[in-house]
């Protein structure tokens, strides 16, 4: 964390000086975060810790869950959503890269913070050396199999319940009665 600092010794004493001290931290040089919802967040995360490759450092701020994420995801994401045509699928995604700023919990949560809601928390702690930041790849994998576990499609702020037969593809206009057949043990 301290490595997206111009000057990261200072930003390390500052943190053993105020540990209890939330800080910003500039984003694309060190990190890009991925800011969604906090419920869809959280399913994206149990998608990433159950099914697939953890994650790295996740953090709670304002009902908003920021997953850190390889430099230069800010930029790939949104067109791979896009692309993929899930951006109508997926809550406001916000990708916070080069140029942009984020808020980051304190290293210890401060004695008069509510232990039920604290406003800034970690998920998961950022790790000291060498943290492994997911990529636009993972995210978007995270980001679909929430959408498909979710029941919901969300569409621009309003929720449409999908019935719980259909089925959610990363392949638009898939036909779905399609026979496929295993080919990957074939010579």
């Amino acid at each position: 964390m301290a490595s997206a600092e111009t000057y990261p010794r200072s930003a390390l004493a500052h943190w053993r000086a105020r540990p209890d001290a939330p800080a910003v931290l500039p984003c694309g040089s060190a990190f890009d975060v991925v800011s969604v919802p906090a419920v869809f967040g959280r399913r994206m995360l149990d998608r990433l810790w159950d099914e697939g490759p953890g994650s790295g450092p996740v953090a709670v701020h304002r009902g908003r869950t920021l997953l850190f994420a390889a430099p230069r995801t800010a930029q790939r994401l949104p067109s791979l959503l896009g692309w993929e045509e899930w951006g109508a699928r997926v809550p406001s995604v916000l990708c916070h890269g080069t140029g942009d700023a984020i808020t980051v919990p304190p290293l210890t949560a401060p004695a008069d913070a509510a232990p039920d809601h604290p406003e800034t928390r970690w998920l998961v702690a950022p790790g000291t050396r060498h943290p492994w930041l997911p990529g636009p790849e993972v995210l978007l994998w995270a980001c679909v199999r929430a959408a498909r576990g979710a029941g919901t499609a969300v569409h621009v702020g309003a929720v449409r319940a999908t019935p719980p037969a259909a089925r959610i593809s990363i392949f638009p206009g898939g036909d779905h009665d399609a026979k496929v057949y295993d080919v990957s043990r074939r010579r």
